[in-house]
């Protein structure tokens, strides 16, 4: 027979597995990777980008990435200035992994790739690089708020048919602009999709840096009746000039939307960049007992 006095016996919380998992979730120790923010190159044609710029787009980023990972270390970095950041991340034999570069850029770019690629080598550091945040289906839902942010588009998911009258500073059509090349096209093809089916328009991908490939884009808007198209960049901002983009637009009779820039969603994507590394190599040691810091408060004082 039990004791009616006895407390009952306490459940201990359990890490959720499987597919329902939170993605974001890995198993943290004292010593947890570094998290390194590699702002993108700029275009080496354009001169680069603005430092300025750059160190506010990591600033701003490593702030909004902080809030999902508040027990990591986060810096941040322009992507060929990586030395600062990884400078004392080399490797350590009870330690599986210093830490973890994650460039902000939405495709594959090579001149970042190769910027990061440079820094690591020249540090020494022991961290791993993962791959760019997109293509991402959250890379469509932050498009949608740049677009409707300049009004561009209804800044809701369409459920009912919206008719727009000619004239308005609504789109009929949108071109999701990506940097990089083949694989950036494709992978901004997928947002293209998503983004469509959000919008319920004519939405067609390109690459900026290639006049025929904006060429084919328009040529298929002006063939869907796309009387007002609009640009919208799928960057983060730094791969391609704000002066560039415009006189892509002018040149084609089009309209510009913001970049990606800094945000809480590109931030969450960058995270989840972050923890499918860790998850993937198996990073969850415990902590070693030379780990673990000294405990604080009144009960651990140290005595006299």
């Amino acid at each position: 027979m039990q004791n009616p006095d006895r407390l009952p016996p306490r459940d201990l919380p359990r890490r959720r597995s499987g597919r329902h998992r939170n993605p974001l979730s890995f198993d943290s120790w004292v010593g947890t990777p570094t998290l390194v923010l590699a702002v993108p190159a700029g275009a080496p044609e354009a001169g680069g980008s603005d430092s300025a710029a750059d160190a506010e787009i990591g600033e701003q980023m490593a702030d909004l990435v902080r809030s999902y990972r508040p027990e990591v270390t986060i810096r941040h970095g322009r992507a060929a200035d990586l030395a600062e950041s990884l400078g004392d991340l080399e490797a350590r034999e009870e330690h599986p992994l210093r830490g973890v570069v994650v460039p902000l850029v939405t495709a594959p770019h090579q001149a970042t790739s190769e910027a990061v690629a440079a820094s690591v080598q020249e540090s020494g550091a022991d961290v791993r690089i993962t791959e760019a945040l997109g293509p991402h289906p959250m890379l469509a839902e932050i498009l949608h708020l740049r677009l409707a942010e300049s009004g561009f588009v209804r800044a809701d998911r369409m459920r009912l048919i919206s008719v727009v009258a000619p004239g308005t500073q609504m789109t009929d059509g949108v071109v999701v602009g990506a940097v990089g090349g083949a694989e950036a096209v494709s992978a901004a093809g997928v947002t293209a999709v998503l983004l469509a089916a959000r919008l319920g328009i004519t939405v067609l991908p390109a690459d900026l840096e290639d006049e025929a490939s904006l060429q084919e884009a328009f040529d298929q808007m002006s063939a869907a009746g796309c009387a007002r198209p609009v640009i919208a960049p799928s960057v983060v901002g730094p791969e391609f000039s704000a002066e560039r983009l415009e006189e892509s637009a002018q040149r084609y009779g089009a309209r510009t939307s913001a970049p990606l820039g800094a945000g809480s969603t590109l931030a969450k994507i960058a995270a989840l960049r972050y923890a499918e590394v860790l998850n993937s190599l198996g990073s969850e040691a415990p902590p070693t007992a030379e780990d673990i810091p000294a405990p604080v408060g009144s009960r651990h004082r140290p005595e006299n």
